[in-house]
C-alpha cells in the first residue's frame, strides 16, 4: 500500500515493515487534522468517472436559441462566417424542403427572434405564425418591409442598421448629383464611343458649389449628405416631419415649397404611406427644368411614371437614381437620357459597410439573448 500526502508532498511505502510504524504515526497524527489531503495513489478519478454512467448521461445541456432566416439578406450571403455565434444559430428556411408556412409552423414554439430583409417581409401573417416571436432584426436602415404597427401591438422589439450605412449612402447621393451636374457618365459614354474626334467638344456641365440643395429626410444618411454639400459650399435646405432642433439649415414643413427653393432634391426619407409618391408631378415641376433630382431612399418615394415624363419632356433638368419603383424593372425611357445616371440599388453596397452591418446584427441577437439592451432599438423620429 502507498500513501501520498499532498499537503506535506510525503511518500510512505508500508509494504516494507520496517516502515509500517511510521506510516501509522503518520496517518493518526494527520488524518483527521487534514481531511481530503491523504489519497491512496492506485483510486484516484475524475469527478465525472465516479458519477454512475447513467447520471452522466442525463447532465443538462443547454439548447442553443434559433434565429429564423426566411431568405437570406446579401450580407448573410456574403459574410456567413460572420454570424457564427455560440449564443445562437440561425435556422434557414430556404434551405427546408418544407413549403415556408408548414416550415413556420414546425419551428413556431421555438423562434424567439428574426433575421429579415426586403425579399422577407415581416408581415402580420408571418408574425401569426409565430407565436413566440420578440425580436425582429433588419440588416438595412430601411425598415418598409416590417409591419411596425403589428410589432408595436405586441410588444416584439425592432432593430435596424441604423447609421451604419450613412456614409456610404450620403457618398453615393453626392456622387450621383455630381456626375449628373458634370456630365460624367454622358461624357464617359462620348469618349467610349469615339465620339469626340468626329464631334469637337462636349456640352459644358455645372458646378455643384453655389447650389441650393434640398434635403427631403434628414436623418442619419440626409445629415450625413448636409455635410458633404457644406464641404461643397451648397445651402442645405431640409424637409422632414418635424424640425430638428440640432440642425442649422432652413426648415420645410412642405416639400412642395422644398423644391421651389431649390435646384435638387436629394431624397432620404424612410418609405411608408406617407411618404409613397410624395415627389409627385406638382413637386417635380417646381424643381424647375434646371432642377435635379436625386434618390438614394426607396423608389416609390417618387412617382416614377411622372418623373420619367418630367425628364422626357424637359420639365426637369436631369435625375441621379439608385432605386426604382419596380426593382429590377428600370422604365425603358430613363435608359436613352443622358441627363439621367442609373445605379443597380448599390448605394451602401461596399465591403466595410457590409462588415459593419454584420456585427451589428450579432451584436443585437446576442444582446438579446443575454437579455441585455439592444444596440439599436427603432425609435420613431
Amino acid at each position: 500500500m502507498v500513501l501520498l500526502c499532498h499537503c506535506h508532498g510525503l511518500l510512505l511505502c508500508c509494504n516494507d515493515p520496517t516502515n509500517q510504524n511510521a506510516v501509522r504515526t503518520f496517518a493518526l497524527l494527520h488524518f483527521h487534522t487534514l481531511p481530503n489531503t491523504l489519497t491512496s495513489v492506485p483510486h484516484t478519478k475524475s469527478s465525472m468517472e465516479s458519477q454512475p454512467s447513467q447520471e452522466r448521461n442525463e447532465q443538462p445541456t443547454k439548447e442553443v436559441p434559433h434565429v429564423l432566416v426566411m431568405k437570406p439578406p446579401p450580407l448573410l450571403t456574403l459574410f456567413e462566417d460572420k454570424f457564427i455565434s455560440t449564443k445562437f444559430q440561425l435556422l434557414k428556411a430556404w434551405e427546408s424542403t418544407l413549403p415556408l408556412h408548414q416550415f413556420l409552423t414546425t419551428h413556431a414554439g421555438s423562434v424567439r427572434a428574426v433575421l429579415c430583409s426586403g425579399a422577407s417581409p415581416i408581415t402580420p401573417h408571418i408574425i401569426q405564425l409565430l407565436p413566440s416571436l420578440q425580436l425582429v432584426v433588419t440588416a438595412s436602415a430601411g425598415i418598409n418591409h416590417i409591419d411596425l404597427n403589428e410589432c408595436r401591438r405586441l410588444g416584439i422589439a425592432v432593430t435596424n442598421a441604423a447609421g451604419v450605412f450613412s456614409d456610404d449612402a450620403a457618398d453615393a447621393a453626392v456622387g450621383l448629383l455630381i456626375d449628373v451636374l458634370r456630365k460624367i457618365s454622358s461624357a464617359d459614354r462620348f469618349v467610349r464611343h469615339g465620339l469626340w474626334p468626329a464631334t469637337g467638344d462636349y456640352p459644358l456641365g455645372s458646378k455643384l458649389g453655389d447650389k441650393r440643395v434640398g434635403i427631403v429626410g434628414l436623418g442619419s444618411i440626409g445629415s450625413a449628405v448636409a455635410k458633404r454639400l457644406e464641404a461643397f459650399g451648397c445651402t442645405v435646405l431640409y424637409n422632414s416631419r418635424k424640425p430638428k432642433p440640432w440642425a442649422p439649415y432652413p426648415f420645410y414643413s412642405n416639400v412642395h415649397e422644398l423644391a421651389v427653393d431649390s435646384d435638387a432634391l436629394i431624397v432620404c426619407c424612410g418609405l411608408t404611406a406617407e411618404t409613397r409618391h410624395m415627389i409627385n408631378r406638382q413637386v417635380m415641376v417646381a424643381l424647375g427644368k434646371q432642377g435635379i433630382i436625386v434618390n438614394v431612399a426607396r423608389g416609390a418615394i417618387i412617382d416614377e411614371k411622372e418623373m420619367v415624363e418630367c425628364l422626357v419632356h424637359g420639365e426637369i433638368g436631369g435625375a441621379g437614381l439608385d432605386v426604382f419603383e419596380n426593382e429590377p424593372s428600370v422604365p425603358k425611357q430613363l435608359l436613352e437620357l443622358d441627363n439621367v445616371v442609373l445605379s443597380p440599388h448599390r448605394a451602401v453596397f461596399t465591403p466595410e459597410g457590409f462588415m459593419a452591418a454584420c456585427d451589428l446584427v450579432v451584436a443585437n441577437l446576442e444582446a438579446f439573448f443575454e437579455d441585455e439592451p439592444l444596440l439599436s432599438p427603432l425609435i420613431d423620429e
